[in-house]
């Protein structure tokens, strides 16, 4: 009885508990206020008594109008861009050295000249990575034309190099490029690139596939960089490039070159900003199937002379080639408008005909100087097989449609520009006479080889053509007085430093002297082979070196 009055009692307090909290009111839920819109609702944020506090977990929504939000617009991407392009096909390792340093500093003080060289590639950088590309080479080749010439075409140095690519006459004939009285192909676009590369695989492959002798042998010729490694082979030393002993500028081509591919690689680094040069072709080639005066091309194709030239700067005078190549480069947008013109128009519309009467005493020479053409040109359209003329008779021959001064770029006009570039307090016209060298008449006058050939258009190796007109810069426009012609003032010891393919009769030729003079001067055993870089001591008659 009494544990079951006890279950009873356990019971009804279980039961009274159980009705107590079903009595109690239920917590409120946690009331959330919306903002009005464009508002945003602070809470205040002050902690209730300890006993108190619930923790809720809220999530607001805020709505603002579309007016009131930021509108950040979409960056449009990027056209493609050359030099993207070329970073992404380099594959010279650039070294930490001293000498890619140097060149380097020097690049980076010239943003200007980095600025101006790129812009100026902009014409011819498509293609010649185009042609990389189809190659397999290294894009860092396209650099190459900015250490060799600042990507102009017009560009000729001391050495007698020509065009953007630097090839010197033997190595252009060497690999098929036409030089002559028209055109040269050293400064053609498509015919010099061509060459260069087809040159630069070739020296590839001479070097074993070593990028760095290459382009040093590009530089200096392949024969100076085996003579290196094996003097290097010899002396038991390394013979990569950086352990050869090479000409100066070698020296420092190779360098200029990596310190370019670093530049461009990474110029944000530099502080340099390059243009951006839109992936695309800038020209297109059209076909003109035979000789076309420039000036008609231009007309047709609808740009001005200067950029003709510029797209086509292999040709030298007012006119294309009459044996080719009959094609012109110009911009993309204007090729259909010329292929349409040059389809319609008729072959004796595309050059100005002259009916010419011969005169008595003259020669083809004469007439073809007369209107700017070749006596080989004048004999080809008249079916002519000697250089026998014949006064009364007569002779088509054909001519410029323009003034000569129209052709902006010919070769005429940049020699004449040259000429006129003040360089010196008076000026003297000095007509080229039979026996005159050009350090002969730089003697005469009193300044360097060089710089008279530089003033001139010319290399110091040039040859000089009788009746030939120089410009030269003096102090005073007088020849040099110490050069008189007087028997004590004639003779001049020099000091001659031997160059490739010199012999002791060349070199006596050259400054009309003796063999047995050369010798006995500098005690040489006629057995024995000039070597270039010597050096000989020669005592010659200026007045005979100048003609006078």
């Amino acid at each position: 009885m009494v544990a079951l009055r006890l279950r009873t009692l356990l019971l009804a307090a279980g039961l009274a508990l159980v009705a107590g909290c079903a009595a109690r009111s239920p917590a409120p839920e946690p009331v959330v206020q919306t903002p009005p819109e464009g508002q945003v609702l602070v809470q205040d944020e002050t902690p209730a008594p300890a006993e108190t506090v619930e923790k809720v977990a809220v999530e607001v929504t805020v709505r603002l109008p579309e007016d009131a939000l930021p509108v950040i617009p979409e960056s449009p991407p990027l056209p493609p861009d050359m030099i993207s392009r070329m970073v992404a096909g380099f594959e010279m390792k650039v070294a930490d050295r001293r000498e890619i340093e140097l060149q380097r500093n020097w690049f980076v003080r010239h943003p200007d000249y980095m600025a101006r060289v790129f812009h100026r590639s902009s014409r011819y950088l498509y293609h010649i990575l185009s042609e990389l590309e189809r190659r397999e080479m290294p894009l860092d080749l396209a650099l190459l034309p900015i250490v060799e010439s600042a990507y102009d075409p017009f560009a000729y140095s001391h050495g007698r190099a020509a065009g953007m690519w630097q090839m010197i006459p033997g190595t252009a004939r060497r690999f098929g490029v036409r030089q002559n009285w028209w055109y040269d192909g050293r400064r053609d676009v498509l015919d010099s690139t061509r060459a260069a590369l087809d040159y630069l695989e070739y020296l590839r492959d001479e070097f074993d596939g070593d990028w760095q002798l290459a382009v040093a042998a590009y530089n200096s010729g392949e024969g100076n960089v085996h003579r290196a490694i094996r003097r290097n082979r010899k002396a038991g030393k390394p013979t990569d490039f950086w352990h050869l002993r090479l000409p100066r500028e070698t020296v420092a081509y190779v360098p200029k070159l990596l310190a370019l591919v670093d530049i461009v690689s990474r110029p944000d680094e530099y502080g340099l900003e390059l243009p951006q040069l839109e992936d695309r072709p800038y020209f297109d080639v059209v076909e003109l199937g035979g000789q076309m005066d420039l000036a008609l091309i231009a007309e047709l194709a609808g740009i001005d002379m200067d950029e003709l030239y510029a797209l086509n700067p292999g040709f030298n005078r007012w006119a294309t080639d009459p044996d080719g190549p009959h094609r012109a480069l110009v911009p993309v947008d204007r090729a259909g408008q010329l292929v349409a013109a040059v389809t319609d128009l008729p072959q004796d519309a595309r050059m100005r005909w002259v009916r010419y009467r011969i005169r008595s005493g003259d020669s083809l020479i004469a007439i073809a100087e007369r209107h700017d053409t070749t006596p080989a040109v004048i004999k080809q359209v008249n079916g002519l097989r000697g250089n026998v003329i014949r006064a009364g008779d007569h002779l088509m021959i054909p001519t410029a449609t323009r003034s000569l001064a129209a052709y902006t770029q010919s070769a005429d006009l940049r020699l004449a520009r040259t000429q006129s570039k003040p360089r010196g307090a008076a000026r003297v016209n000095h007509t080229v006479a039979s026996g005159d060298s050009l350090w002969g008449i730089a003697r005469r006058y009193g300044v360097s080889t060089r710089s008279l050939a530089k003033w001139n258009g010319m290399a110091p190796g040039d040859t000089l053509s009788v009746g030939r007109t120089l410009v030269v810069w003096t102090s005073d426009g007088t020849a040099a007085p110490a050069l008189a012609s007087s028997p004590a003032a004639k003779d001049r010891k020099i000091r001659y430093t031997v160059r490739r393919g010199d012999s002791l009769y060349r070199i006596a030729q050259r400054f009309r002297v003796s063999v047995s003079q050369i010798k006995g001067w500098n005690n040489l055993d006629g057995r024995k082979y000039l070597q270039p870089g010597q050096k000989l001591t020669m005592y010659v008659d200026v007045t005979r070196q100048s003609g006078g």
